[in-house]
């Protein structure tokens, strides 16, 4: 928010547009489905007063979690789209006494397999 220029219009992420409009379309979804499923068919009246409290509930949850999820966006570090992946250099990195092979004071498998205490 605070690379925003003030006079140009925000960003979706950022303007509280997106948010307001997801919430609404939910309660919107919600206000119709309770009123037909509340009624219990069509010979009965339709029941306004659940489908205002649903479409209400509807609508404060959804904004409530919209605005955290905006709020918890972070954009990434600009040196974490640099490289190739974990492995940046495919050149053999030396062991640190680990099990390498082939170095120095290393032993050969055959003799693991004599066991210790055998020539």
């Amino acid at each position: 928010m605070a690379d925003q220029k003030p006079g140009k219009p925000r960003k979706l992420r950022t303007s509280v547009k997106g948010p307001l409009m997801f919430s609404a379309f939910w309660a919107v979804l919600t206000f119709g489905s309770v009123l037909i499923f509340a009624s219990g068919g069509s010979s009965r009246a339709p029941r306004f007063d659940l489908a205002f409290t649903g479409a209400g509930i509807a609508f404060i949850v959804t904004l409530v979690i919209a605005a955290m999820l905006s709020m918890s966006h972070k954009e990434n570090a600009e040196y974490l789209g640099k490289g190739s992946g974990v492995n940046l250099s495919s050149a053999k990195k030396p062991s640190h006494g680990f099990g390498g092979h082939g170095q120095p004071g290393s032993t050969s498998g055959a003799s693991d397999a004599d066991g210790p205490g055998n020539p």
